[in-house]
């Protein structure tokens, strides 16, 4: 009989077997397996029909640094130094109500902006940011908390226009800060524990807090703070409590209703100035 040769190789003689198919496999085409060997081929079979690992609310596990929380950091560091650094860069990018409706980016660029003048503006929000993004990054996936994020900065904007009036200079103040999508972040982590059966102690003490600054502290723009909260709680919301049969579906569903929402009071508000 013909000496035994590798499927793959049809030169190579091999006396050793895949211990699944049980055909001959050269040293190039073994694969370690619990007892003796396995070929690529039957390898690559198992693992299409492996399920692929996924957090409680359906995102991708994430392994080692939490990527998007430090690079929303980065991001904000860097446009920091950007607006000490560069004449005019705030008044490019903040967020004015009435350039509203002809600028409509700085809805989410001035989240990544903050006080040039006051470092403590942006070490407060980088610190908190620090804190709540990992959690909810390793609980949601990258995606969905990269999402959360921006749309919560998005609704932190839109929250401000909404109480701002054309006839105070409310309507020419610029706004600045990553407060309201921090404040989403909060909003996020309440609904997050709660649909996990966690305590909220803790977490409703420091919200709390941070809520009562907004109104004491002069200067601090509760209103984006409230934007955000409501708008990262309800896509949070839309988040936790999926069907896990439709998930993804749902999830994205719920994306596109809370971000549609939040564009059309904008739109209603600019429509009835």
């Amino acid at each position: 009989a013909a000496p035994p040769v590798c499927p793959r190789h049809p030169g190579r003689e091999s006396y050793v077997r895949c211990q699944r198919c049980d055909r001959p496999v050269c040293p190039e085409c073994q694969r370690p397996a619990a007892v003796g060997v396995q070929c690529v081929d039957c390898v690559r079979e198992q693992a299409r029909g492996v399920r692929e690992a996924r957090t409680a609310f359906g995102g991708r596990p994430v392994d080692g640094r939490p990527v998007v929380t430090l690079t929303l950091i980065a991001a904000s560091v860097l446009a920091y130094l950007a607006q000490q650094a560069v004449p005019g860069f705030s008044g490019r990018f903040a967020f004015y109500p009435v350039l509203a409706a002809t600028e409509p980016w700085r809805f989410l660029t001035a989240a990544f902006l903050h006080s040039p003048s006051w470092v403590l503006h942006i070490a407060f929000n980088m610190y908190a940011l620090w804190l709540l993004g990992p959690y909810l990054e390793s609980l949601l996936g990258r995606l969905r908390f990269a999402v959360l994020y921006l749309v919560a900065a998005f609704g932190g904007s839109v929250g401000y226009l909404l109480f701002a009036s054309p006839l105070s200079d409310s309507w020419v103040t610029p706004v600045v800060g990553a407060s309201g999508a921090v404040f989403g972040l909060f909003g996020a982590l309440v609904v997050v524990q709660r649909r996990l059966g966690r305590n909220l102690g803790q977490v409703a003490v420091v919200l709390g807090i941070n809520a009562v600054l907004g109104f004491v502290v002069p200067g601090i723009a509760w209103q984006a703070h409230l934007g955000g909260l409501v708008t990262g709680a309800a896509l949070a919301a839309a988040f936790a409590y999926a069907p896990r049969a439709r998930r993804a579906t749902v999830q994205l569903a719920g994306t596109v209703v809370v971000t549609s929402a939040v564009v059309l009071l904008a739109l209603l508000k600019l429509a009835l100035v």
